[in-house]
């Protein structure tokens, strides 16, 4: 069952990465016109920055194996944190692909797979914990500016709907293990082996807080750290902005992104972090080149690195005689 899951994501990586490129070609030509105009160091910057995003979710996971009893290193993890974030903006699943190859490496690394569910499904939930507590004090933060308008309090309130929403789907997903599904469900593939791979969670790591708050730490340091990002690309570029402007665009951004039907929030993100700074007093052209040079640091430049830790799992499965691609047809 699991081979024919990551079989079908990896199978379809090859696709995706050409159908990718060509759609997002001038985002590319603009990120490198940004790097052109910008301050070097605050670029190293902004680098040294990203580090420390996959040092911190590759922690989370570290934390939750560790708690199973199967402890990796974070230089094993942060590779796969970037094959994560490959497999997100590729496959336009709503991060359900990139989940896939999460479990699926975590597995090749020697970790259980229950442990290796259980990492995706506590992730998932400290992520939105911590989304769903940012965006409230984002909220908060735009009242005391007075800019907390009614558009904004709805959207806002949105978005705890679906954060309350996605991991209490995930936890009725793992109880119900690997119950028969509707047939509805039956005839999607991916959705049919997903909802049996997440019932594979041992539940004493999903009822442990202290795992859950610790896990949720390290993803709010990833929001923490993008709002410095944002600052420093702002800093690169000539217009400097206090911390609190950057936190706010981040989160504004990244609401509107998930909310949106996009993968990665592509042009989404881009429209809410140039808004939420034009807002607060940045001119737009200073907050659309700094959110371009943010995402090029978050997004494009990660995509190399990405593209080539798939690969060597898509060579192996075709010396045994088949593709993922061969997997997805039948």
């Amino acid at each position: 069952m699991s081979g024919r899951i990551s079989g079908w994501v990896l199978g379809i990586l090859s696709v995706g990465v050409l159908a990718f490129g060509v759609l997002h070609f001038s985002d590319l030509e603009s990120f490198g016109q940004m790097l052109r105009q910008a301050q070097p160091l605050w670029l190293l910057a902004a680098v040294g920055l990203q580090v420390i995003t996959y040092m911190s979710v590759s922690l989370g996971w570290k934390l939750v194996l560790d708690k199973a009893g199967s402890p990796l290193g974070l230089t094993r993890l942060i590779p796969v944190a970037i094959s994560k974030l490959f497999a997100d903006a590729i496959i336009p699943a709503a991060g359900m692909g990139g989940n896939v190859v999460l479990v699926d490496r975590l597995v090749k690394l020697g970790g259980p797979r229950g442990a290796a569910v259980a990492a995706l499904l506590i992730t998932m939930i400290g992520y939105y914990a911590a989304f769903a507590i940012f965006a409230l004090l984002m909220l908060l933060m735009l009242w005391l500016h007075g800019k907390a308008t009614p558009l904004l309090v709805g959207i806002v309130t949105a978005f705890l709907l679906v954060a309350l929403a996605i991991p209490s789907l995930a936890l009725w997903l793992r109880r119900r293990g690997s119950h028969p599904l509707s047939p509805f469900l039956e005839h999607i593939p991916i959705v049919h082996s997903l909802l049996h791979v997440v019932g594979e969670a041992p539940a004493k790591l999903l009822a442990d807080r202290s795992l859950l708050a610790g896990v949720a730490a390290c993803n709010a340091t990833i929001f923490l750290v993008d709002a410095a990002t944002l600052q420093v690309c702002l800093f690169a570029l000539g217009h400097p902005t206090g911390y609190s402007t950057a936190f706010i665009a981040l989160m504004g951004a990244s609401i509107l992104a998930a909310l949106a039907p996009i993968p990665m929030g592509l042009g989404s993100f881009e429209a809410g972090s140039t808004a939420m700074l034009s807002l607060l007093g940045i001119p737009v052209p200073a907050a659309l080149a700094g959110t371009l040079l943010l995402r090029g640091f978050t997004l494009w430049l990660p995509l190399l690195p990405g593209l080539m830790h798939p690969l060597p799992a898509i060579r192996q499965r075709r010396h045994r005689g088949w593709s993922g691609m061969d997997c997805l047809l039948r």
